[in-house]
């Protein structure tokens, strides 16, 4: 067996990166594509190495040379690289494809040894790999069948989104058997060069082999395997994070992202929060059926949106404002503060990030659970000389929830010493306490210094759409704010849902219940194993001590690692005390980070 690497083009979205080199010289944390897909295939100890080059050609010999591939190597010249697309590379191989049995490559790909092993460890000879398509992939499709046939290639033109369940993505690694190619590939890809021109793709020759009624093609899904095309530069930054051998820097990479998990296949998030059972189906379909509408209209300015807002919630216009996520707000809202400024650590660090630490007042309970009262807080602030108090409620990563009750007493006593306070409610629906919002209008009016801030992400399960709202009877300052926002700060997508969520209170009750069912039992599984101590939480996560011996960064490593799992350790938020906070998800997803936790815990 042989192997064939198509490698002529020129890798023009990677820009400067291929101005003076070859696409397959891109290196991915100090590698080449080249130089780590030369080594994987020297492994499999094959006759020989048939590389297509043209641009850049002699340079990419010349680094070749370098790598110490002892496999022999031949190169066939592609003269009209720019000209052409693949079909023609691929077609100047094609002596080489009837000589011998082949593993066909296109160079800009990275991929882990396990993805060849599943190929040539699987008896039959002609295969296409192929993986369950993901939205980050682009190009060439599949649909097969349940015997691995390939029923239609679907090109990037005849590609159908709502039939993307169906579909898998091409990896561009073939194995193909030298009958194949005598009797089916080469006669086809001379045909079709001849009859549709040069600038055409050898998938297209494929896809009219598999009209056939014999075609030997079949399909080879990959279960798990890492592969990634790169073509650009953020596919460049997303294979970096991937495939990188240093196991605390795939962790680093990862963390810095803060989101856009969707790019890694099979990931698991328990570290971001949301809500898992919200929004319902029949609200996302209200939301695509609008779609093209929303996509090329602009959105209402702050106005509207603080109307729509307003409706929701039950409050005035000029008491509530919409942000661009509660990031956006508390910005804007911490920058109003001035005077010492009172916090209950751990906490969600925007606040206490967005403040002068010079004048900042901690308040660090001092038991294993960091839990606290509302006592607690008036004891420790009564002679502090604060100006604000800021309260995530429940706090974010303790769960610590104080009552609606209490929460109204600790406004009353900031109010009698004139401490303005803001409460974070983004997790309060969550709680079992019914009722329990302070975005009421008589307890704006009646505490004009009292802030309530709400992530519409978290509690709703929509983070993709980046709301948030923050309500207070200081209508000076929601004035002032409304102002030192941008005046389109939220897309027609957020204005929408805010138009169309009132529709949908009754799902919403529907989803909560079913999630503080969940929450209950992931609580229970997780007491039962050995190691993790859970701390009780009213909040759509759960935090855990973890026994002395368990390293928290060592399990977050493994977990992703291992499980492609991702959890939030706590060591940084608990002076390097060992706690994980870790999300509430679907019962299925919470089953498989419970199997993860007894399997790395030795249960």
């Amino acid at each position: 067996m042989q192997a064939v690497i198509l490698a002529a083009g020129m890798g023009k979205r990677l820009k400067e990166l291929t101005q003076n080199n070859t696409k397959c010289m891109v290196k991915v944390n100090g590698v080449s594509l080249i130089d780590r897909m030369l080594h994987q295939i020297e492994k499999k100890n094959l006759s020989r190495i048939v590389i297509v080059v043209g641009y850049e050609a002699d340079k990419l010999k010349k680094y070749i040379k370098t790598l110490g591939i002892t496999t022999p190597i031949e190169y066939i010249d592609n003269p009209i690289y720019d000209k052409t697309n693949n079909i023609y590379s691929l077609s100047l191989a094609s002596d080489y494809l009837v000589k011998e049995d082949t593993l066909l490559f296109e160079s800009d790909l990275i991929f882990e040894d396990s993805v060849l092993d599943v190929l040539l460890e699987d008896p039959r000879d002609t295969l296409a790999l192929v993986d369950k398509y993901e939205s980050w992939m682009d190009g060439t499709c599949v649909k097969l069948s349940s015997d691995d046939s390939i029923e239609a290639f679907v090109p990037g033109k005849k590609f159908k989104f709502d039939e993307i369940k169906e579909y898998y993505k091409t990896v561009n690694i073939y194995k193909f058997s030298r009958h194949f190619s005598e009797t089916h590939y080469v006669p086809f890809l001379k045909a079709y060069q001849s009859a549709l021109g040069q600038n055409e793709y050898y998938e297209q020759v494929l896809r009219v082999i598999t009209m056939l009624d014999d075609p030997e093609i079949k399909a080879k899904r990959l279960d798990g395997q890492r592969w990634y095309e790169i073509d650009d530069i953020q596919d460049l930054d997303i294979a970096e994070s991937i495939f990188t051998p240093d196991e605390d820097e795939k962790v680093r990479l990862l963390q810095r992202r803060y989101g856009g998990y969707w790019r890694y296949p099979k990931l698991l998030d328990f570290c971001y929060l949301v809500n898992p059972y919200f929004p319902p189906e029949k609200m996302k379909d209200e939301i695509r059926a609008n779609f093209d509408t929303l996509l090329t209209e602009y959105p209402s300015g702050m106005r509207v949106n603080s109307l729509l807002a307003a409706k929701n919630f039950g409050v005035h216009q000029e008491n509530i404002i919409v942000g661009n996520g509660a990031a956006e707000l508390i910005k804007s809202l911490m920058e109003n503060f001035d005077g010492k400024t009172g916090f209950i650590r751990p906490t969600f660090d925007e606040y206490p990030n967005r403040y002068d630490r010079e004048v900042s007042v901690d308040f660090v309970p001092e038991n294993a659970d960091y839990s606290y009262t509302a006592d607690d807080i008036m004891n420790y602030f009564a002679d502090k000389d604060i100006s604000n108090l800021v309260l995530v409620n429940p706090d974010n990563p303790s769960g610590n929830y104080i009552h609606k009750k209490d929460l109204l007493r600790l406004v009353k006593w900031c109010g009698d010493r004139d401490v303005r306070i803001v409460i974070d409610e983004s997790f309060v629906d969550f709680a079992d306490e019914p009722d329990n919002t302070l975005i009421e209008q008589e307890i704006l009016d009646d505490n004009k210094h009292l802030f309530v801030m709400k992530s519409i992400s978290k509690s709703y399960g929509v983070p993709g759409l980046r709301l948030g709202v923050l309500a207070s009877g200081d209508s000076t300052t929601i004035d002032l704010m409304k102002k030192d926002v941008a005046i389109w700060n939220i897309n027609s997508f957020g204005e929408f849902y805010m138009q169309i969520e009132e529709k949908y209170k009754k799902d919403y009750a529907v989803a909560l219940d079913k999630f503080r069912k969940e929450r209950a039992r992931f609580e229970e599984k997780l007491s039962e194993i050995k190691g993790i101590r859970v701390i009780p939480s009213q909040a759509n996560f759960v935090m855990t001590e973890l026994d002395a011996e368990i390293s928290p960064k060592e399990l977050l490593k493994k977990f992703l690692i291992k499980h492609n799992l991702l959890i939030k350790e706590l060591t940084t938020k608990t002076n390097g005390r060992n706690y994980l906070r870790l999300a509430v998800r679907n019962t299925e997803d919470n089953d498989i980070l419970i199997a993860a936790l007894k399997c790395e815990l030795g249960e």
